[in-house]
Protein backbone atom coordinates (compact mmCIF):
# COMPACT_ATOMS: atom_id res chain seq x y z
CA UNK A 1 0.00 0.00 0.00
CA UNK A 2 1.35 3.67 -1.17
CA UNK A 3 1.49 5.98 1.92
CA UNK A 4 1.95 10.01 1.51
CA UNK A 5 3.35 11.26 4.25
CA UNK A 6 3.31 14.70 5.97
CA UNK A 7 6.47 16.90 5.48
CA UNK A 8 8.39 19.67 7.50
CA UNK A 9 11.61 21.59 5.96
CA UNK A 10 14.52 19.84 7.16
CA UNK A 11 18.16 21.84 7.29
CA UNK A 12 20.15 20.79 4.40
CA UNK A 13 23.60 19.57 6.70
CA UNK A 14 21.02 16.98 7.75
CA UNK A 15 20.02 15.28 4.86
CA UNK A 16 22.74 12.24 5.41
CA UNK A 17 19.63 10.51 7.56
CA UNK A 18 18.11 9.86 5.02
CA UNK A 19 20.37 9.94 1.78
CA UNK A 20 22.88 7.69 3.77
CA UNK A 21 25.38 5.74 1.30
CA UNK A 22 26.19 2.82 2.39
CA UNK A 23 27.20 0.70 5.13
CA UNK A 24 30.03 2.27 7.59
CA UNK A 25 33.64 1.02 6.34
CA UNK A 26 37.26 0.58 8.19
CA UNK A 27 39.59 2.27 5.98
CA UNK A 28 42.96 0.31 7.08
CA UNK A 29 46.10 2.34 6.06
CA UNK A 30 49.78 1.90 6.00
CA UNK A 31 52.73 4.91 5.68
CA UNK A 32 56.32 3.65 6.39
CA UNK A 33 56.19 1.05 9.34
CA UNK A 34 52.84 3.03 11.01
CA UNK A 35 49.41 1.64 10.09
CA UNK A 36 46.10 3.51 11.27
CA UNK A 37 42.17 2.33 10.98
CA UNK A 38 39.38 5.19 10.44
CA UNK A 39 35.77 4.87 10.51
CA UNK A 40 34.34 6.20 7.37
CA UNK A 41 30.69 6.49 6.27
CA UNK A 42 31.28 9.12 2.72
CA UNK A 43 31.75 6.62 0.07
CA UNK A 44 30.20 5.38 -3.24
CA UNK A 45 30.58 3.07 -6.42
CA UNK A 46 31.66 5.25 -9.01
CA UNK A 47 32.32 2.70 -11.71
CA UNK A 48 32.00 -1.11 -12.18
CA UNK A 49 35.07 -1.81 -14.43
CA UNK A 50 37.78 -0.73 -13.21
CA UNK A 51 36.15 -1.19 -10.16
CA UNK A 52 36.54 2.21 -8.96
CA UNK A 53 34.98 4.08 -5.32
CA UNK A 54 35.33 7.56 -4.43
CA UNK A 55 35.46 8.90 -0.38
CA UNK A 56 36.10 12.09 1.09
CA UNK A 57 38.20 12.10 3.69
CA UNK A 58 38.71 15.58 5.60
CA UNK A 59 42.32 16.61 5.28
CA UNK A 60 42.78 17.10 9.17
CA UNK A 61 42.28 13.18 9.38
CA UNK A 62 45.61 11.75 10.47
CA UNK A 63 44.42 8.96 7.75
CA UNK A 64 44.54 11.55 4.67
CA UNK A 65 48.12 12.03 4.81
CA UNK A 66 48.89 8.48 5.09
CA UNK A 67 46.31 7.86 2.03
CA UNK A 68 47.78 10.50 0.02
CA UNK A 69 51.34 9.79 0.48
CA UNK A 70 51.23 5.83 0.25
CA UNK A 71 48.90 5.84 -2.50
CA UNK A 72 46.66 2.77 -0.83
CA UNK A 73 44.27 1.78 1.35
CA UNK A 74 42.08 -0.94 2.44
CA UNK A 75 38.61 -0.64 2.74
CA UNK A 76 37.06 -3.45 5.47
CA UNK A 77 33.43 -3.64 5.73
CA UNK A 78 33.08 -4.88 9.51
CA UNK A 79 29.37 -6.50 10.35
CA UNK A 80 27.10 -5.26 13.75
CA UNK A 81 29.31 -7.31 15.93
CA UNK A 82 32.27 -4.27 15.61
CA UNK A 83 29.90 -1.40 16.17
CA UNK A 84 31.72 -0.87 19.56
CA UNK A 85 34.86 -0.61 18.11
CA UNK A 86 33.37 1.38 14.97
CA UNK A 87 32.58 3.89 17.40
CA UNK A 88 35.97 3.82 19.26
CA UNK A 89 37.87 3.90 15.92
CA UNK A 90 35.59 6.76 14.53
CA UNK A 91 36.37 8.79 18.16
CA UNK A 92 39.73 8.45 18.69
CA UNK A 93 43.02 9.58 16.58
CA UNK A 94 45.51 7.35 15.25
CA UNK A 95 48.52 10.10 15.31
CA UNK A 96 49.96 8.50 18.45
CA UNK A 97 48.01 5.56 19.07
CA UNK A 98 47.96 1.72 17.32
CA UNK A 99 44.11 1.17 16.95
CA UNK A 100 44.87 -2.42 15.95
CA UNK A 101 46.20 -3.16 19.58
CA UNK A 102 43.81 -0.42 21.64
CA UNK A 103 40.85 -2.56 19.74
CA UNK A 104 41.97 -6.02 19.37
CA UNK A 105 42.00 -6.10 15.62
CA UNK A 106 44.00 -8.14 13.43
CA UNK A 107 45.95 -6.86 10.79
CA UNK A 108 46.31 -9.63 7.92
CA UNK A 109 48.52 -9.06 5.20
CA UNK A 110 46.90 -8.35 1.79
CA UNK A 111 47.58 -9.98 -1.92
CA UNK A 112 48.65 -6.51 -3.70
CA UNK A 113 48.78 -3.65 -1.46
CA UNK A 114 51.03 -2.70 2.10
CA UNK A 115 47.94 -1.10 3.55
CA UNK A 116 46.86 -4.09 6.13
CA UNK A 117 43.30 -5.89 6.17
CA UNK A 118 40.90 -6.29 9.30
CA UNK A 119 40.82 -10.22 10.06
CA UNK A 120 37.31 -9.24 11.78
CA UNK A 121 36.03 -7.65 8.88
CA UNK A 122 33.49 -9.43 6.89
CA UNK A 123 34.61 -8.14 3.53
CA UNK A 124 38.54 -6.54 2.33
CA UNK A 125 38.90 -4.66 -0.75
CA UNK A 126 42.54 -3.50 -1.26
CA UNK A 127 43.00 0.13 -3.21
CA UNK A 128 45.02 1.72 -4.69
CA UNK A 129 44.48 5.80 -5.22
CA UNK A 130 43.33 6.25 -8.86
CA UNK A 131 42.83 10.05 -9.06
CA UNK A 132 43.93 12.68 -7.23
CA UNK A 133 42.08 15.75 -8.91
CA UNK A 134 39.25 16.64 -6.38
CA UNK A 135 41.54 16.23 -3.16
CA UNK A 136 42.64 20.11 -3.03
CA UNK A 137 39.24 21.20 -3.58
CA UNK A 138 37.21 18.32 -1.94
CA UNK A 139 39.37 16.23 -0.01
CA UNK A 140 37.50 13.13 -2.36
CA UNK A 141 40.02 10.47 -3.30
CA UNK A 142 39.01 7.89 -6.05
CA UNK A 143 40.13 4.59 -5.48
CA UNK A 144 40.35 1.73 -7.31
CA UNK A 145 39.86 -1.66 -5.53
CA UNK A 146 42.88 -3.99 -7.20
CA UNK A 147 41.28 -7.05 -4.74
CA UNK A 148 38.74 -7.74 -3.21
CA UNK A 149 38.33 -10.50 -0.31
CA UNK A 150 34.37 -11.62 1.52
CA UNK A 151 33.21 -13.88 3.12
CA UNK A 152 31.73 -17.01 1.96
CA UNK A 153 28.70 -16.75 4.38
CA UNK A 154 26.25 -15.02 5.52
CA UNK A 155 25.08 -13.94 2.28
CA UNK A 156 23.67 -10.91 3.10
CA UNK A 157 25.99 -9.60 6.38
CA UNK A 158 24.37 -7.14 9.23
CA UNK A 159 25.66 -3.97 8.43
CA UNK A 160 26.02 -0.72 10.42
CA UNK A 161 24.41 2.57 8.74
CA UNK A 162 25.26 5.89 10.11
CA UNK A 163 21.86 8.09 10.28
CA UNK A 164 23.94 10.93 11.79
CA UNK A 165 24.09 12.55 15.88
CA UNK A 166 25.23 9.03 17.02
CA UNK A 167 22.12 7.20 15.67
CA UNK A 168 22.89 3.69 13.56
CA UNK A 169 20.88 1.32 11.87
CA UNK A 170 21.58 -2.16 11.42
CA UNK A 171 20.81 -3.82 7.70
CA UNK A 172 17.99 -5.82 7.95
CA UNK A 173 15.22 -7.75 5.93
CA UNK A 174 15.82 -7.87 2.01
CA UNK A 175 13.30 -8.58 -0.26
CA UNK A 176 14.04 -10.25 -4.05
CA UNK A 177 12.75 -8.34 -6.67
CA UNK A 178 14.96 -10.34 -9.49
CA UNK A 179 11.77 -11.86 -11.10
CA UNK A 180 11.03 -8.14 -11.74
CA UNK A 181 14.37 -7.15 -13.22
CA UNK A 182 15.26 -10.48 -15.40
CA UNK A 183 16.29 -8.87 -18.86
CA UNK A 184 17.88 -5.63 -17.02
CA UNK A 185 21.19 -5.23 -15.75
CA UNK A 186 21.15 -2.93 -12.71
Amino acid sequence: MRRVYKKADLPVAEIRRFLEPGPIVLVSSRWKNHTNIMTMGWHTVMEFSPSLIGCMITAANHSYEMIRKSGECVINIPTVHLVEEIVGIGNTTGAHLDKFRKFGLTEEEGNIVKAPLIKECYANYECRVADTQLLKGYNFFILEVVSARAAVYPKYPKTVHYRGEGIFMVSGKHINLRKKFKNQNL
